[in-house]
């Protein structure tokens, strides 16, 4: 039996873990952005083709989700991520021995399938480890696996890739740490559901008819919608910001990808870091304040990054600039609503309500994003064509119609802090609601 000192540092030990299994998450999951253009070229891809590499992922990764999450709230939830984490972990290997598009395109589907497990496992995990007052500051070192996974792949893969001459070198070293690190998952131990909160009545009894009872909660309601324009902002800016800055800036790969790194790696480890802890002590100030305090970063986040698509245009250092400082904005979304999930919801349900959020906002935000900025991208790329009058589609007139396209980006961040301020005006009730059915 372990010790008293023992039990009192699992949760940090396990957080860690954690970490650095979400941190492989989106590392693998952001290989394909990094390398786009090689790809596009091996390929002969269009913006709309490339956008599809994310696209099929989010689809896959937000429908497996569902069963998933329900298997995860039945079952061991440690058992489900180790299985999880060996799948994506090979089939990001595979990805480097892809022969053409339609072979990545299936491929990223069984990472797709992998990865879906996470997210639901994870928070579920975290809110039977950490009380509703602390939640925030944990889901945030939790998500420095986010901006960790995305700087190591934007700082690392570029570099790789020039050691190898290829492409297809980061895919195949991307399947051995997560193998490792599923092995070490395996030797910890699994904490008690809900065994940071209040018991529940008949907590061992299974829920009935689930998602309608989740669908009750009207929070989850503004949440879900959130997540869908969170998600729609968040990976067209992942997916095409290297090609972006590689066309329109006249970057190298190496370069480019640095840069992505600073924008959307290194603003994460100030945002989450201090977002998590403004949001606790807002939560303890009592009422909705965390979500106000998400609802008003994400305004702020809008401001930057449409001001950095206005002013940067010719100036790469302002672009940089006011692109990050939106971006550290961004981040303060995780710290503000993930643990506003779990403060409505009760432990039985709380990975199927995660995986009820991730289903919406990947399905509707994460999968259309890129499509949809892609699309637009090579609509107004030929429109710039046709205005020139020139014969043929050029890499200049690309640059022009992804760089208009991003302005989809800042719109999705304000309908973002819109949706918070909403679910903040429900929160209170619901909180209410779930104590008086403790």
């Amino acid at each position: 039996m372990a010790s008293d000192a023992d039990q009192r540092t699992q949760p940090g030990k396990m957080l860690f873990l954690l970490l650095l299994a979400n941190l492989l998450n989106f590392f693998d999951r952001s290989l394909p952005a990094v390398v786009a253009e090689p790809i596009r070229h091996e390929f002969g891809l269009n913006d709309l083709q490339l956008g599809m590499l994310s696209t099929v992922f989010v689809v896959v990764y937000a429908i497996a989700g569902l069963p998933l999450g329900r298997l995860a709230d039945t079952r061991s939830r440690r058992t489900v991520l180790i299985w999880g984490l060996v799948v994506w972990s090979l089939f990001t290997g595979f990805g480097g021995l892809a022969w053409s598009f339609i072979s990545l395109l299936i491929i990223r589907i069984g990472v797709g399938v992998g990865e879906a497990c996470y997210a639901p496992v994870a928070n579920s995990l975290i809110a039977d480890m950490y009380p509703s007052a602390r939640r925030a500051r944990a889901v945030g070192i939790y998500m420095l696996g986010l901006p960790l996974g995305l700087m190591l792949a934007f700082f690392a893969v570029g570099p790789v890739v020039q050691l190898f001459e290829s492409w297809r070198a980061p895919f195949l070293l991307a399947a051995i740490p997560g193998l490792i690190l599923a092995w070490v998952i395996a030797r910890m131990p699994e904490p008690p559901r809900g065994g940071a909160d209040a018991p529940v009545a008949n907590a061992a009894a299974p829920v009935q008819r689930p998602f309608r009872t989740l669908l009750r909660i009207r929070t989850l309601w503004w949440v879900i919608a959130s997540g869908l324009t969170i998600n729609f902002a968040a990976y067209p800016t992942s997916g095409f910001l290297v090609p972006l800055l590689q066309r329109h800036f006249e970057l190298s790969l190496s370069h480019a990808a640095s840069l992505t790194g600073i924008i959307v790696g290194v603003t994460g480890l100030i945002g989450l870091t201090l977002g998590g802890s403004f949001a606790d002590r807002m939560h303890r100030g009592g009422g909705s304040g965390r979500l106000l305090f998400g609802a008003l970063m994400l305004s702020l986040s809008a401001i930057c990054v449409f001001a950095a698509l206005c002013f940067g245009a010719s100036a790469l250092a302002l672009f940089i600039a006011l692109f990050s400082l939106g971006w550290l904005g961004y981040y303060t979304y995780f710290t503000s609503v993930y643990p506003a999930i779990q403060d409505v919801v009760e432990p039985r349900l709380r990975a199927t309500a995660m995986a009820l959020y991730f289903a919406a906002m990947y399905l509707l935000g994460g999968a259309m994003g890129p499509v949809a900025v892609g699309a637009l991208s090579d609509r107004l790329a030929l429109g710039a064509m046709h205005a020139a009058g020139a014969p043929a589609m050029t890499e200049g007139f690309r640059s022009v119609g992804l760089y208009q396209a991003m302005y989809l980006v800042p719109l999705m961040l304000l309908l973002t802090a819109l949706f918070i301020y909403l679910a903040a005006r429900c929160y209170g009730k619901d909180r209410l609601d779930l104590a008086q059915a403790r």
